[in-house]
């Protein structure tokens, strides 16, 4: 199976590469757009406001055929931004118009009596569906790394695959055939995270 993770500029790609590394699978970075074609999973980890990285995929001319890739139902992989983008709207930025793979918006954490923002650090997530191969060998006890101010808010409830309790409980992630996307980061959650990667690329390996 050929990983490719997409490579705008923005964040700090060195640790997700690392993680796919430790769980045996060779990921090349995608820069250019002509380069989705040879692809079996697409990887989206992204860092950074909702607006400034969509206008960096479109400068880079890899908006459209990622667009095209999630129209198509083709396997896809979200870390955090590669999460929310896939949304119609954010409220860092509301003029900017999301991916809209999935009806729903990314609103910010509330500012409530002791709840910091943004939320940084170790949480639980909650499966919707404990059988699903994504949360194979996971349970309640395991813990995940969290930094983000901002929160996807699907529609749909139906589409989370898991939720996360701050300042409320919120969607921390969705699974469906072809797409699984998480707002915690999987390439800093130590065992957990690099068991929710290797559960992810061997289900959607089976789904491209």
């Amino acid at each position: 199976m050929k990983l490719g993770i997409l490579d705008y500029g923005g964040g700090n790609l060195r640790s997700v590469i690392n993680a796919f590394k430790a769980i045996d699978q060779h990921a090349s970075l995608i820069t250019q757009p002509d380069q989705f074609d040879s692809l079996d999973l697409l990887v989206f980890p992204g860092q950074g406001a909702f607006g400034d990285s969509v206008r960096q995929l479109k400068e880079t001319g890899l908006w459209q055929p990622l667009k095209e890739w999630l129209a198509q139902d083709r396997p896809y992989l979200g870390i955090c931004l590669g999460y929310q983008l896939l949304f119609e709207r954010g409220e860092e930025n509301p003029e900017v118009e999301g991916l809209a793979k999935y009806q729903g918006t990314v609103p910010r954490f509330p500012s409530l009596p002791g709840i910091k923002v943004p939320h940084m650090g170790w949480n639980t997530a909650r499966f919707a569906d404990s059988a699903h191969p994504a949360w194979k060998g996971l349970g309640s006890e395991d813990v995940f790394y969290f930094v983000h101010s901002y929160y996807p808010q699907p529609a749909d409830r139906n589409l989370a695959g898991c939720f996360t309790d701050y300042a409320g409980e919120f969607a921390s992630g969705i699974v469906t055939d072809r797409v699984i996307a998480v707002q915690f980061h999987p390439e800093k959650s130590q065992r957990a995270g690099l068991t929710l990667l290797k559960n992810s690329v061997e289900h959607l390996a089976k789904q491209g």
